[in-house]
């Protein structure tokens, strides 16, 4: 015991200090000796691009800044000013002894997601990070795991399926009830009239939120969750909460512990018990009713073609919330964003309209074939996409010692060295805005932050410098439904309003605020009034 007593009488309150200084040397000299060993091994694979300067102690400051900024919806021109005070579009910077890379270079994106796709994934860390939320599903891993949910998933958007467009019709009509109501119902049975909504300023981003979402649980699901027709919707309540701190998780980098999560865990549990509901009844089910279910269009739901090639539960609600997700939020936002634009460009309105009416008429309803027609209805939505990309940053792991591109040198025209688990933050908003990527100012090519459908007359993009649906082996699975929905939504809108009329200025002063969460949405809303066309 005498060895043991020693040891505690030198634990005394009068040596704390000498021994807390001893430790935190300890600690500064295994910090160093770190650096100087990540240095060295970059150094033998290649260069370094930029440091982004300022950061402060351990990159607290800059995880506050990027914090800060993204509450106040300036992500844009946070990522902007980042890239500027280092004279070009990759850098670098330090967060808690974690080197990560920052990337709006498009040979660099390209790298990451296609030509040197082995050597970037996910990563374990975001998988981790996302789990809670979207489980093992196509969004959070990477390997056999991702490559088994691609092949899952990818049969239920065949042409066929996705050029089935009962599904957004039957939501249409509730869809313009509600903007003749000037927002959602209270019930579906409530009276409206149609006239009188006529010119009644509505928020039609929190309409395609509910549409989108109606939509997409009718297609997932067989059943809606009827969000149009109920003002306060918990499901949907709970999946806006659970993103607002998945977001603040993935921002906080190795300070996420301290996010409060407690509304988290309460929004996963409204989910949780909404989807399980629906996947104990396709269950329940047997393999003749799955397979009539999931090979004839009667009664067919995205569930039941999955629960015809798996029982595994845990699989079934990862999956639903991974496409749930994506089958909402990115439609409902990109929908937002085309009214928002066009309420400020009548004469984009007049056009479109035009065309619509001439291939389709003013009653009926478009097919697959009528919306891929419409060349201006594309360019509207391709020009939507330039200026708002759905996903506007993104990340991506080095899962072994690499390099991308560009970067190094003295004009960063040259590869950099990246480590083994060195995050990739690289973001096709800052990459589609950037001027020098396009053709110079001219009276067929406007400034590049203006919205102008006509440029794609006349101009395509460069490979890999517009990727609103990101781009090689994980390229969007959806997109074609995306467009589709799109497509719809929009021929039926303008094939009832001649007008949309714009409130925003008073709101943002005609300059649209980005809430960059998981997706880009209009951080105020899209207040509009619709103006029905005359009949004759």
């Amino acid at each position: 015991m005498g060895l043991i007593e020693d040891v505690a009488g030198n634990l005394s309150l009068k040596n704390t200090p000498i021994i807390f200084g001893g430790v935190l040397l300890g600690f500064i000299v295994f910090r160093y000796l770190q650096v100087v060993w990540q240095s060295f091994r970059i150094a033998r694979l290649g260069l370094r691009p930029p440091k982004i300067r300022d950061s402060g102690l351990f990159g607290i400051k800059f995880i506050r800044t990027t914090i800060k900024m993204a509450a106040e919806h300036k992500t844009l021109q946070f990522w902007q000013q980042m890239f500027r005070s280092i004279g070009g579009y990759t850098g670098e910077v330090s967060l808690a002894g974690h080197r990560i890379i920052f990337t709006s270079e498009p040979e660099n994106i390209k790298a990451i997601l296609a030509t040197q796709f082995e050597d970037y994934g996910k990563g374990e860390g975001f998988h981790q990070e996302w789990k809670d939320f979207l489980g093992d599903s196509i969004f959070t891993t990477d390997g056999d795991l991702w490559h088994a949910s691609r092949q899952l998933i990818r049969p239920q958007f065949i042409k066929n399926r996705v050029s089935d467009l009962q599904c957004f019709e039957n939501h249409m009509q509730m869809l313009f009830r509600t903007i003749a109501n000037g927002g959602a119902l209270n019930g579906e049975d409530q009276m409206v009239e149609m006239e009188a909504g006529n010119g009644k300023p509505v928020d039609i981003s929190d309409l395609f939120f509910r549409y989108t979402l109606d939509a997409a649980t009718d297609f997932l699901l067989g059943k809606d969750i009827k969000s149009l027709s109920t003002p306060v919707q918990p499901f949907a309540g709970a999946f806006q909460e659970v993103q607002r701190v998945q977001i603040l998780i993935a921002r906080a980098g190795p300070l996420n512990r301290f996010v409060p999560r407690k509304t988290f865990w309460g929004g996963l549990k409204v989910i949780d018990e909404t989807i399980n509901f629906y996947i104990d009844r396709a269950l329940r089910l047997d393999e003749e009713e799955l397979a009539s279910k999931s090979k004839g269009d009667e009664g067919y739901t995205f569930l039941h073609a999955l629960a015809g090639f798996t029982k595994n539960r845990q699989v079934l609600h990862d999956q639903l919330m991974a496409v749930l997700l994506a089958g909402r939020d990115t439609t409902a936002c990109t929908l937002s964003w085309t009214i928002y634009e066009l309420a400020r460009h009548p004469e984009a309105v007049a056009k479109l309209r035009a065309e619509i009416l001439s291939v389709v008429g003013p009653d009926r309803a478009p097919t697959y074939d009528d919306l891929k027609s419409m060349k201006y209805l594309q360019n509207v939505m391709n020009e939507t996409l330039r200026l708002y990309p759905v996903v506007p940053f993104n990340v991506r792991m080095a899962l072994k010692d690499t390099t991308l591109p560009r970067g190094g040198g003295p004009d960063g025209s040259q590869p950099i060295a990246i480590l083994k688990n060195t995050p990739i933050g690289y973001s096709p908003l800052t990459m589609q805005r950037r001027p020098d990527l396009y053709p110079p100012v001219s009276e067929k090519f406007p400034d590049v932050e203006m919205f102008s459908p006509d440029r794609w007359f006349h101009w395509q993009p460069k490979p890999w410098q517009y990727i609103p649906f990101n781009g090689g082996p994980r390229i969007c699975i959806g997109q074609q439904f995306a467009l589709t929905e799109m497509g719809y939504v929009l021929t039926r809108l303008f094939q009832r309003y001649d007008r949309v009329v714009s409130y925003m200025d008073e709101i943002d002063g005609g300059k649209p605020r980005m809430k960059t969460d998981i997706v880009l949405m209009p951080a105020d809303g899209v207040k509009v009034a619709f103006f029905e066309a005359k009949r004759e």
